[in-house]
């Protein structure tokens, strides 16, 4: 199932410029609040120089990955800089990444952190930007 339910070209997408103010700006937006998720994942990254930057409130851009080999549904949570902090965990990904493939704007915001031995758990609360 790595089809999205909408054709997505690089041209679409560069109109619609991304979800951190680079695109076009929506007048009465609104912020759906969709679910709360730890983030997956992040015990396979190096995430020791990136954690000071961390700071709760932070908004997590929600990229989808169709051709992920364990996911096809995957979606890649970065931060304003575009780097990966993990994963919106695999139980938890199926409506957003139809809303992703759909064109709508899907985000997070980071809401906890904490040191875990060797593994930085993320708390986030995931929206939909109306």
């Amino acid at each position: 199932m790595s089809e999205s339910l909408v054709p997505l070209d690089s041209k679409s997408l560069a109109i619609l410029g991304s979800a951190s103010g680079a695109g076009l700006s929506l007048p009465f937006a609104r912020e759906i609040f969709l679910m709360e998720c730890r983030v997956a994942g992040t015990s396979h990254l190096d995430l020791q120089d990136l954690e000071a930057e961390l700071e709760p409130g932070n908004r997590l851009e929600c990229r989808r990955e169709p051709e992920n080999p364990h996911d096809s549904l995957a979606i890649l949570l970065q931060d304003a800089k575009g780097r990966k902090l993990g994963y919106v965990p695999r139980e938890r990904n199926e409506v957003l990444a139809r809303l992703l493939d759909a064109g709508k704007v899907v985000f997070g915001r980071l809401e906890a952190k904490k040191w875990v031995g060797n593994w930085l758990k993320l708390e986030i609360r995931v929206f939909l930007q109306d």
